[in-house]
């Protein structure tokens, strides 16, 4: 039987989503607890790889078992999470589903707040300078549609197209922090810090949209700016067609 399992963490402790070697990841805490619970082997497909540092409010992991699961597990599965992972939801669903092909887009928020406050320490980047919205806005729109963004993507990045599709694209605040709300069909390496880190030099004036719409054309990563740091980027969503949970 194939379940997908829904899941939020905090992302600083870990080196990323996906498991690597000498490095604690979320996928190797949860598989790990399911180990413990199930009292076998689980292994596990990641929906949305997410960067070192990143936290989610919301991510998948599927897996196959013979064993009859459902949301009463949760509790039990959770005693055995680390405090920085939580488990939302738990669902039998059909064999060919699949938690990475299957999603239609993701929705990332970045994090800004201007003056200083311990309670963002963690989940949002201090960035005590001017910013004019409305600049940060005209550079986000140029976004919208399909563009080749290996300027914004790491190095050494193993995919086969730096082509991505972006639907939305814009600044706002919501209370007292500044967001940069991003979705899209995929997303590259670094890409949502890179675009961010970026705008946030025209946001300052230094940057007009000409010259940010020739970052992208240039398909070279040393034009673009990645100073973002991890801790301001959450995975917000995971989208999957209408009705695919059967709701």
């Amino acid at each position: 039987m194939r379940y997908f399992l829904e899941l939020a963490y905090h992302g600083k402790e870990y080196a990323g989503f996906q498991v690597q070697l000498n490095a604690l990841t979320v996928q190797e805490e949860v598989e790990k607890a399911l180990t413990i619970f199930c009292k076998i082997p689980i292994p596990l497909t990641g929906s949305s790889r997410t960067d070192a540092g990143v936290h989610a409010r919301q991510n998948f992991f599927h897996f196959d078992t013979d064993l009859e699961l459902g949301p009463k597990q949760l509790y039990n599965l959770n005693a055995i999470l680390p405090k920085s992972i939580a488990a939302l939801s738990l669902r039998k669903m059909p064999d060919d589903a699949h938690s990475r092909f299957d999603a239609s887009g993701r929705l990332y928020k970045y994090y800004l707040y201007t003056s200083k406050n311990p309670f963002y320490n963690d989940r949002a980047w201090f960035y005590p300078f001017p910013l004019q919205i409305n600049r940060l806005n005209e550079v986000a729109s140029v976004l919208l549609g399909k563009h080749d963004f290996t300027s914004f993507s790491k190095r050494n990045t193993q995919v086969r197209t730096m082509d991505c599709t972006l639907s939305e694209s814009s600044w706002a605040y919501e209370g007292n922090l500044l967001v940069y709300t991003v979705l899209g069909n995929r997303f590259l390496r670094g890409m949502v810090r890179g675009l961010v880190a970026t705008m946030l030099q025209a946001g300052r004036g230094k940057l007009t949209s000409d010259a940010f719409s020739r970052i992208i054309a240039a398909k070279d990563c040393s034009k673009a700016d990645f100073s973002a740091p991890a801790h301001g980027l959450f995975l917000e969503q995971v989208i999957f067609p209408e009705g695919y949970f059967g709701v």
